[in-house]
């Protein structure tokens, strides 16, 4: 339900509209608690990035009405993974874990604006172009600051949520962000294959950085990892150069591509914080942790974020809202899924990005040993599609 004007107070308030920050809203009402979404903008422009989200999260979504056909999705039934010039490769298959699919890719805008589309119409409460200025905390409450169209605002609550992808974090002194910067640059492109794709995503360990393809709708999205010399350079490619580079590195694993589009970069860094939770505050999604697009896992990690948030808080008094205790427990329950993706999807790219002999060599007999051992590969592929359980 869209509102123009801020209520006095709400129990909680969440910052920040996209996929993340819906989910919760959507639990939160669902459960019978006060609260309200806050987005900064009035709907999300345009954002070329594909997201491969994972069956789990896709039934969350789906759960709270998130998750629709017109978002024209396309399924992954199988994940390719192999290393350049070795024999190192293994293959991640929905059907070992009794799935339709591991998976599905999704522009983030279509997503993002779905959500914002299905809680502007549904019960739970939105302000659209509401921009937190100001955060006060007290011992039983905080205080919010909004820009507002109509003005500046405040708003009182018993907790803040913030799902903003970090952009208030200067105003919570007790926690502190840190940053890893990988010196790389994610080059995003659309290529269209001249063969149809079958629902199959490539991730492939180039010496020059991984490439990972993704289906998406009748296309691939590829998300290349490069320096960011390399990147200037691969966009300045024409296309036909362009697409020789990429083909070159997939060797012959797939047919080859026929045009290439929406060639863009960005840098890419690690963000993590030394705790989710404050006086009063929690943050979840990427204002939690930043990760590195190797593996996929950010948003399904933000995800799953704001169902364990969803379920702690659906058991908690209205009155225990934004207490100590509350916040403990939810910071329990992620730590070791949000640790354990956190440190694999940076040990990736540590260990890829080694030219050492001896360690291509280990890193191939790795991906062998996992494609022989069918109880290591399923490990692995539910990691991926349901997080560390």
């Amino acid at each position: 339900m869209l509102i123009s004007k801020l209520p006095p107070h709400v129990d909680i308030v969440i910052v920040g509209g996209g996929p993340v920050g819906a989910l919760l809203a959507q639990r939160l009402y669902a459960s019978g608690h006060d609260a309200l979404l806050v987005e900064a903008k009035s709907s999300i422009g345009n954002d070329p990035r594909a997201l491969a989200i994972a069956y789990a999260s896709q039934q969350s979504l789906a759960a709270s009405q998130l998750w629709a056909d017109s978002l024209a999705a396309t399924p992954i039934t199988q994940v390719h993974v192999s290393q350049a010039g070795t024999l190192g490769r293994t293959v991640l298959n929905a059907d070992e874990l009794n799935l339709p699919m591991l998976g599905s890719v999704v522009k983030y805008q279509n997503l993002a604006q779905y959500a914002l589309d299905q809680l502007s119409s549904g019960p739970a409460r939105l302000a659209l172009a509401s921009k937190v200025t100001r955060i006060q905390r007290l011992a039983r409450f905080a205080q919010l600051t909004l820009a507002t169209p109509s003005g500046e605002q405040k708003i009182s609550c018993r907790l803040v949520i913030l799902a903003d992808g970090g952009q208030l974090l200067n105003q919570l002194p007790e926690i502190r962000q840190t940053i890893k910067s990988y010196e790389q640059h994610a080059v995003l492109a659309t290529l269209t294959p001249k063969q149809p794709h079958k629902g199959i995503a490539f991730e492939r360990f180039a010496d020059d950085g991984p490439l990972a393809l993704l289906p998406t709708g009748n296309d691939y999205t590829l998300v290349w990892t490069q320096t960011p010399e390399q990147a200037a350079a691969r966009l300045t490619l024409s296309d036909t150069d362009f697409i020789a580079e990429v083909e070159q590195r997939f060797a012959d694993r797939v047919a080859g591509f026929a045009a290439v589009t929406g060639r863009a970069s960005w840098p890419l860094a690690l963000k993590t914080v030394n705790s989710v939770v404050g006086q009063r505050v929690v943050l979840i999604g990427n204002a939690a942790q930043t990760l590195h697009p190797v593996a996929g896992q950010g948003l399904n990690l933000g995800l799953r974020d704001a169902s364990t948030l969803a379920d702690v808080l659906a058991a908690t008094p209205a009155r225990e809202l934004g207490e100590a205790a509350s916040l403990a427990r939810y910071a329990k329950l992620r730590s070791r899924d949000a640790g354990l993706v956190t440190v694999v999807t940076d040990q990736l790219i540590t260990l890829f990005d080694s030219s050492s002999l001896p360690l291509k060599h280990a890193r191939s007999l790795g991906l062998l040993a996992m494609d022989q051992c069918a109880w290591l590969r399923r490990g692995f592929a539910e990691r991926m599609v349901y997080g560390a359980r």
